[in-house]
This record gives C-alpha cells, sequence and structure tokens, in this order.
C-alpha cells in the first residue's frame, strides 16, 4: 500500500468510526425505551429535556460568540421541534405498543415524505427513479403493517404510529433544512430540543401522562435514552456529515433500523418472521433508492 493511500484511510478512518457509532448508538433508541417500561410521550420527554440541560452552556458559550441569533432561523428551530417532539411521540408510543424493530423500520421512511413535502412545498421536480422507491416502500410498509394487525390491534396501531413518525421526522428534515441557513448546527439544535421538551411537556399534561413516580431502572433507561441516542448518536453523525460525503452517509443511516433488528432478538426476545424480513428489506430497498433518486437531482 502506497503512503498516500496509507494516509488516506487513517484521515477517513476518524469519520467511519464516528458514523459507525451514530449508527449503534441510534440503534439502541429502540431498546432502551423498552427497557424504560413507561409511556411513549414520558420516555420523549426526557430523552430531549436531558440533552437541553446538558447543552445549555455549550449553547450559551456559542450565542455569546456569534451574537444574536437570526429570528427566522429560531422561528424554524421552534417549529422543527414541534415536529420532532411529535416525530418521538409516535414512534417511543409504536415501540411499547408492537415493539423495536417495525415501528423502527417504518420511521425512517422519512425520506420519503421529505421528497412529496419537496414536491409540494418547494416544487422540485422527482424522477420515476424516486416514483418506483416510494412504491416499492409503501409495498414493504403495507406487508408489516398488514403482518401486524393480524397478530393484534395493537401491534398494527404501533406500526402505524411508526410510520406517521416518519411524516413528521420528514417534516422536522424540510424545516430544518430552511432553519439551517442561518443557523450552525448546534444555535438549530437547542432551540428546536427547547421546543420539542416544551411540546412533549404539554403532550404529556393533556394526556395526564405521569413525568414522575417512576422505578430507578426507569430513571436509568431515560438517561441513557438523552445520552447515547440523542447526544452521542447525533454528535456522531453529524462529525460524519463534515468529513464524508452526504451520499455515503445518507444510505447508510439505514443501518439504524437494521442494527435494531439485530438487538431486539438477544435484548428483547423479539423474533421476526419471514415475511417481515422480507417485508423490511422491501422498505429498505425503496428508501435507498430514494435516496438515490435524490442525490442525482442535486448532483
Amino acid at each position: 500500500m502506497s503512503d498516500t493511500l496509507k494516509d488516506s484511510s487513517t484521515s477517513t478512518f476518524p469519520s467511519y468510526l464516528a458514523l459507525g457509532i451514530g449508527i449503534l448508538s441510534l440503534g439502541f433508541s429502540a431498546i432502551f425505551v423498552r427497557w424504560a417500561d413507561a409511556p411513549g410521550p414520558v420516555a420523549s420527554f426526557y430523552r430531549m429535556a436531558i440533552p437541553v440541560v446538558l447543552l445549555a452552556w455549550p449553547f450559551y458559550r456559542r450565542v455569546k460568540t456569534r451574537g444574536r441569533l437570526p429570528r427566522r432561523g429560531l422561528q424554524f428551530a421552534v417549529l422543527g421541534g414541534l415536529f420532532f417532539a411529535a416525530d418521538m411521540a409516535f414512534w417511543a408510543s409504536g415501540v411499547v405498543m408492537s415493539g423495536a424493530t417495525n415501528p423502527t423500520l417504518l420511521a425512517n421512511t422519512a425520506p420519503l415524505w421529505v421528497g412529496l413535502g419537496a414536491l409540494v412545498l418547494f416544487r422540485e421536480r422527482l424522477n420515476a427513479t424516486f416514483w418506483a422507491g416510494l412504491l416499492l416502500a409503501v409495498a414493504g410498509a403495507a406487508v408489516i403493517l398488514g403482518l401486524d394487525t393480524l397478530r393484534a390491534a395493537s401491534y398494527g396501531a404501533g406500526t402505524l404510529f411508526g410510520l406517521l413518525s416518519g411524516v413528521f421526522y420528514g417534516g422536522y428534515y424540510l424545516i430544518t433544512q430552511r432553519g439551517r441557513e442561518t443557523l450552525d448546527s448546534l444555535t438549530y439544535f437547542w432551540p428546536a430540543a427547547v421546543s420539542s421538551t416544551l411540546g412533549l411537556f404539554v403532550l404529556n399534561l393533556a394526556l395526564c401522562q405521569p413525568l414522575i413516580g417512576y422505578s430507578a431502572r426507569t430513571y436509568l433507561n431515560f438517561l441513557a435514552l438523552g445520552l447515547v441516542p440523542q447526544i452521542v448518536g447525533y454528535l456522531a453523525i453529524n462529525y460524519a456529515l463534515g468529513h464524508l460525503p452526504a451520499s455515503v452517509v445518507s444510505p447508510t443511516m439505514l443501518g439504524q433500523p437494521v442494527v435494531t433488528a439485530i438487538l431486539a432478538g438477544p435484548l428483547l426476545g423479539e423474533a421476526l418472521s419471514l415475511w417481515q424480513v422480507l417485508g423490511g428489506i422491501t422498505v429498505l430497498a425503496g428508501i435507498y433508492t430514494v435516496h438515490r433518486s435524490r442525490q442525482g437531482d442535486h448532483a
């Protein structure tokens, strides 16, 4: 191996390592929710509240350095945070109702809804490859939803919640795209996280869900949710995005539901049927096809 190739592999290794750590961290999200044994909106509240507290000082230092933040960027951050709150509440509730794997898989259909949202809101043209990917993903989602509904009504509802989570996550992506035009990662993330936390607090009050009185084990899993996927996971992914092409990072993110499915077997005792595996592969193939079509449009 030449010195040039050695230098190249050495320089990119931390980025790929960060990407792997990020995907593994996010893959544990559903595991911690199941272990917490608490309502989905409650787990989501703590998942967002903990980073708000831990990142408050870095955010303050950044604002002190930058000066006053653009009002329009903050408005997008607040709105994006509310969409993210809905995403988290639907996803976590789905995981509680029907297991870790299927809601997590369908929550990752966000790229489909981003594409459709860009068509409606920004008048972006979508090519035939996008529509083929959309058809594949919807077919796979229909198989999974149908199978879970046959198992029990609650399983079907939980899987549907995962799909709704993907819709709101897609909305969050579209809003964040505009908000990040004037704000960097931290100055966008922290106000959005505050907005999410407040939104989830109000939702829990409306649903009469208690935020206190849980076991020590539950609180430890809440802490793990805030630290591992929300801080370690997203910081690692953001680091990778700063050093690797988005064309590498985005498709690789499809590994998250795969990691969750692998972990759910030994850690949660959740086994998948052959049809569920085939439906999941179809969904992932559809999302990957959509990724490729969108990258082609923006090349």
